[in-house]
């Protein structure tokens, strides 16, 4: 319960909230948690993938759209991934002022109006129009999603959870791949009809998403801080109860530990850049490194895998789709399996663990292709090894900069790091690796796969030194509210050894 102990306007109040929602055990609400906000990342692999695979089809004549394959892969592909920058950066702001709840359910009806209205599209700037505002909605989910999911799971669930989210991207991606092969077959769907088709699944599978997630509460967490203590006392005492009939006893554990915060509407983006980036600035750069180790080397297998295999195996283009699924299975493996031990093991251990052992293996996998070792199969065997990896410590990247920075500025950091790795895999990595592997000569692809590993390991060594051990602790020890009362809270958060913490202490001691 909250205690207030000034007056209404700008109170101070001193809760347990927090406390209570991290001691809860596993139940069904937490399922409707996940289900109503974690498949979005689905629906995002099913656009990138999708849009990939129908590319030839939209440029044919009869598809019903004047468009180029070029355009398709070229301006669309860039479009979507700026409109999914630019979505998380507005969105995110957005998030962090007016609620996770009212936010994840804006982004997600955005998203499915475009993507709907990609479903009708008749002319080549209204495909590049709608692409741009799918993407715009879908960068709104990450900040708004990731900021709710960390805000109502359980601390020691935490790792495990996002992980498993973050990587059902690939599930998606799986789907798409299989739902093309069927939308594109001219036996059971016209040329103009059949690429339309997965345009408009993608919209009732978001409309179903929306359904479930009326259900989703806002988090009380934000509640707390935005003078709305009452109602987050109710959508706790709420859960409690659910939770309590479904395991069938009278009462809880008690929750142990409490929170003096000082209660304020807003925080100004000078605060938000002085807390990320001075006070909190070797987080920083963990989570810089992180997102740009993980989107290169993503960029340096996934952008010209079928290149790849066209070029050197004489795999036919319409074949490659089968070696993806392969690929895609993989990746979210890895997340699944793994997830488990970065709550067990621990944070520091396992991040910089997959980002060294992936780049680590993806040097091997460079070394083997330059002698030829390699076919067909056993290169994309040696993909879906080297991805196993990859995806738990690329999904390790969300879940590190969703909770190592202060609730006020949770969902503007998520914002910003996802928007930078998105600007390097989406701009940068394609101009960089597409020039290296459409070459045709053994040694630049060899140099792709280099580089993508060099930057996944320099990543993982700045995660062995700078990686914060957050495994099952709360939101509020791994980083002390702005608003949190010092004096008062000084019992429950450790200060730290200097501004950005140590990796295994709270966050910096504030005045």
């Amino acid at each position: 319960m909250a205690t207030a102990t000034q007056a209404e306007s700008g109170r101070t109040i001193t809760t347990d909230i927090p406390a209570r929602l991290d001691r809860l055990p596993w139940s069904r609400w937490h399922w409707t948690i996940v289900i109503g906000l974690g498949t979005v990342w689905i629906l995002d692999g099913l656009e990138v993938t999708v849009v990939g695979n129908i590319a030839g089809r939209l440029s044919e004549p009869d598809s019903g759209l004047p468009i180029t394959s070029g355009q398709v892969t070229g301006i669309a592909a860039a479009l979507y991934v700026a409109g999914a920058c630019i979505g998380a950066l507005f969105w995110g702001r957005l998030t962090d002022r007016w609620g996770r709840k009212k936010l994840f359910m804006i982004t997600l009806a955005v998203y499915l109006a475009a993507t709907a209205f990609t479903a009708i599209s008749f002319e080549t700037w209204w495909f590049l129009l709608f692409r741009f505002l799918t993407g715009f909605g879908i960068g709104g989910e990450y900040a708004a999603i990731n900021s709710a999911i960390d805000e109502l799971i359980p601390a020691q669930y935490r790792g495990r959870v996002d992980l498993m989210i973050n990587g059902s991207f690939w599930l998606g991606a799986v789907g798409g791949s299989l739902l093309s092969v069927v939308a594109l077959n001219t036996d059971l769907f016209a040329a103009n009809v059949g690429w339309r088709l997965t345009f408009a699944l993608g919209a009732v599978l978001a409309l179903v998403i929306l359904l479930v997630r009326r259900h989703v509460p806002e988090s009380p967490r934000w509640l707390l801080i935005h003078g709305r203590e009452k109602e987050a006392e109710e959508i706790v005492s709420a859960i409690e109860k659910e939770i309590e009939a479904e395991q069938g006893v009278n009462t809880l554990p008690k929750a142990e530990g409490e929170l003096t915060i000082h209660q304020r509407k807003s925080v100004t983006f000078a605060e938000i850049a002085r807390t990320v980036f001075s006070d909190y600035r070797r987080r920083a750069v963990l989570g810089f490194s992180l997102f740009i180790g993980q989107a290169f080397l993503y960029n340096a297998i996934t952008f010209g895998f079928g290149a790849i295999l066209t070029t050197f195996y004489d795999v036919p283009s319409g074949h490659t789709g089968y070696y993806f699924a392969v690929i895609a299975v993989g990746n979210f493996i890895g997340p699944l399996l793994l997830g488990k031990l970065f709550d067990t093991v621990g944070r520091r251990v396992m991040i910089s663990g997959t980002y060294l052992l992936s780049g680590v293996l993806l040097f091997g996998t460079a070394w083997l292709f330059d002698r030829g070792s390699l076919s067909a199969t056993t290169l994309t065997a040696c993909w879906c090894v080297v991805l196993f990896f990859a995806s738990a410590g690329a999904s390790s990247a969300y879940l590190t900069v969703s909770e190592i920075f202060p609730m006020e500025t949770r969902a503007m950091s998520i914002a910003f790091f996802y928007a930078l790795g998105t600007a390097a895999g989406g701009i940068s990595g394609p101009l960089l690796f597409s020039a290296l592997t459409e070459t045709g000569v053994v040694g630049d692809t060899v140099l792709a796969f280099q580089i993508g590993a060099g930057l996944m390991c320099a990543a993982g060594l700045v995660a062995a030194f700078l990686a914060v051990n957050a495994e099952r602790r709360s939101l509020e020890d791994i980083a002390q509210p702005l608003s949190a009362v010092a004096a008062k809270a000084a019992s429950a958060v450790k200060p730290s050894t200097g501004p950005g913490g140590d990796g295994t202490t709270g966050s910096p001691t504030r005045a």
